[in-house]
C-alpha cells in the first residue's frame, strides 16, 4: 500500500517521535523521580494520541483495523496526569497514594463502556470507521465525547489553582524564587487549558453550517505536536520546586502537666493565641522577633541570594514553622517580602552614599543579594513606588 502524508501530519508524526524519545529520557531522570515519571506517562499519552492520528489521516486503519479507537480513552488521562505531575513537581516528597486511582475512574468507565468497540472484527471496525467519518456516531460515543471536554477543563482549572496556591507558599520558604518558579508549570497548564478550548471550538464549529479550513480536523493533534516540542525544549530544564514544612510542636501531655488549678481552667476557658498552633507562646514570639530582627541588622544573612526559612530558622536556633508564624504574625509578612525589604534598604543605603553614583545598579542589587535584575526591579518599585534608575536620580538632585 502507498501512503502519503501531508506537512501537518508529517509535523505530528515528528511531534510523536520526539515523545517517545522525551517519555524516556523523563523516566529515567534522576531528580524528583516520581514527577518525572509522571511527566514521562503524560508525554506517553500524547504521542500514542499524535501517532494514531497519523494513522488515520494515512489511511492505515484499512490495512491494520485492528489499532483503531486505542487512544480514544486517552483525553480522560491527559488531565490527571497533568494534574498529579503539578502535585508531585510542586512538592519532591510527594509520592503516589492508592487515592490517587480515584483520578483514573473516569478512564475505566469509558473503557468499559467502549469495551464491545474493541472487540469488533477487523471488518466492523472499518464500517464503524466509515460511519464516524460521515458523522454517524454510535450512542455510546455520543454520550462519552461531553465528559471528555468536562474532564480537561476540570483538572486544567485543579491544576492552575494547585499552582496559585503553592506559588504562594513558595514566598513562605524562599528569599529568591528564580531559580524554584512556577512559571514552567503554569505555563504547561495554560496550554493544556487552551488546547481543550481549542478541542470544544473545533467540535462545535463541525456542527455549525459554516465552510471551515481544510485542516480544521487536525488542528488539535497540532497544537499537541507544539505541545510536545515545547516539553522537549524546557521540560527537561525546570527546576525542581522543594518544599519546606517543619511539624508543629507537639503540645505537653497531660500527665506530664501539674494538677490544674481554678486559674488554670480559666486560662483554659480563654480564647485561643495566636500562636497556638505553633507551640509558640506570645513572650517567645517577641523574643524570637527582636532576635530576628538583631541578626538580619548585624550579620546581614539577606545578602545570600540563596537564602531560605530554614536557613534563617537554624542561626537563630528555632523551626521554621515557628519562625514563619512570627513573620506571619508579628510582622505581617511572607519570609520572600520580609527579606526583600531588607535587600532594598541595603541598595537605598549604598544609593545615598557619594561613592556609589558611578556603580552599576544591577551591581548594587546583587551585592544586596538580589538574584537577579526583574526580580530587584520589580521589589524595589514596590516598596518604593520608583523604579531603581528613577529613585537614583531622584537621590542625586
Amino acid at each position: 500500500m502507498h501512503v502519503t502524508i501531508d506537512w501537518i501530519h508529517l509535523a505530528t508524526l515528528v511531534g510523536g517521535v520526539q515523545g517517545f524519545l522525551l517519555a524516556g529520557a523523563l523516566a529515567a531522570h534522576r531528580s524528583n523521580r516520581t514527577a518525572n515519571r509522571l511527566l514521562a506517562a503524560l508525554v506517553a499519552t500524547f504521542t500514542i494520541y499524535l501517532l494514531q492520528e497519523v494513522y488515520y489521516s494515512a489511511g492505515l486503519v484499512r490495512v491494520y483495523p485492528h489499532f483503531f479507537g486505542i487512544s480514544y480513552p486517552l483525553p480522560w488521562v491527559f488531565g490527571p496526569l497533568g494534574y498529579l505531575y503539578a502535585v508531585c513537581a510542586s512538592d519532591r516528597s510527594r509520592r503516589l497514594r492508592a487515592r490517587d486511582a480515584a483520578h483514573f475512574a473516569p478512564l475505566i468507565i469509558v473503557l468499559i463502556a467502549g469495551s464491545s468497540i474493541y472487540l469488533m472484527s477487523g471488518a466492523d471496525k472499518i464500517a464503524l470507521f466509515d460511519r464516524l467519518q460521515s458523522g454517524d456516531a454510535p450512542t455510546v460515543i455520543r454520550a462519552l465525547e461531553p465528559s471528555k471536554y468536562l474532564s480537561g477543563i476540570v483538572y486544567s482549572l485543579l491544576t492552575i489553582a494547585h499552582l496559585r496556591y503553592h506559588r504562594r507558599r513558595i514566598r513562605d520558604s524562599y528569599s529568591s524564587t528564580e531559580r524554584v518558579n512556577l512559571l514552567w508549570l503554569l505555563w504547561l497548564s495554560a496550554a493544556v487549558a487552551a488546547i481543550w478550548l481549542l478541542a470544544i471550538a473545533v467540535d462545535v464549529a463541525s456542527t455549525l453550517p459554516i465552510p471551515l479550513p481544510s485542516h480544521h480536523d487536525d488542528l488539535v493533534s497540532f497544537a499537541i505536536a507544539l505541545l510536545v516540542y515545547a516539553i522537549g525544549y524546557m521540560g527537561l530544564r525546570q527546576p525542581e520546586i522543594f518544599r519546606y514544612d517543619g511539624p508543629a510542636a507537639p503540645p505537653p501531655s497531660e500527665s506530664d502537666s501539674p494538677p490544674a488549678t481554678l486559674a488554670d481552667r480559666a486560662d483554659a476557658d480563654a480564647p485561643i493565641g495566636r500562636y497556638e498552633r505553633s507551640g509558640l507562646g506570645d513572650a517567645e514570639a517577641v523574643a524570637l522577633k527582636e532576635s530576628l530582627i538583631t541578626l538580619m541588622t548585624r550579620e546581614r544573612p539577606y545578602r545570600d541570594p540563596d537564602l531560605t526559612l530554614p536557613d534563617l530558622a537554624e542561626r537563630l536556633g528555632t523551626t521554621p514553622h515557628k519562625l514563619s508564624a512570627v513573620l506571619n504574625g508579628e510582622l505581617s509578612q511572607t519570609f520572600y517580602d520580609f527579606v526583600n525589604s531588607y535587600r532594598v534598604e541595603e541598595v537605598r543605603r549604598r544609593l545615598a552614599k557619594a561613592d556609589s553614583r558611578n556603580q552599576n545598579l544591577l551591581t548594587l542589587a546583587m551585592d544586596a543579594g538580589f538574584a537577579s535584575k526583574s526580580t530587584f526591579n520589580q521589589v524595589f518599585k514596590k516598596q518604593t513606588g520608583q523604579t531603581p534608575s528613577a529613585y537614583r536620580q531622584a537621590s542625586a538632585g
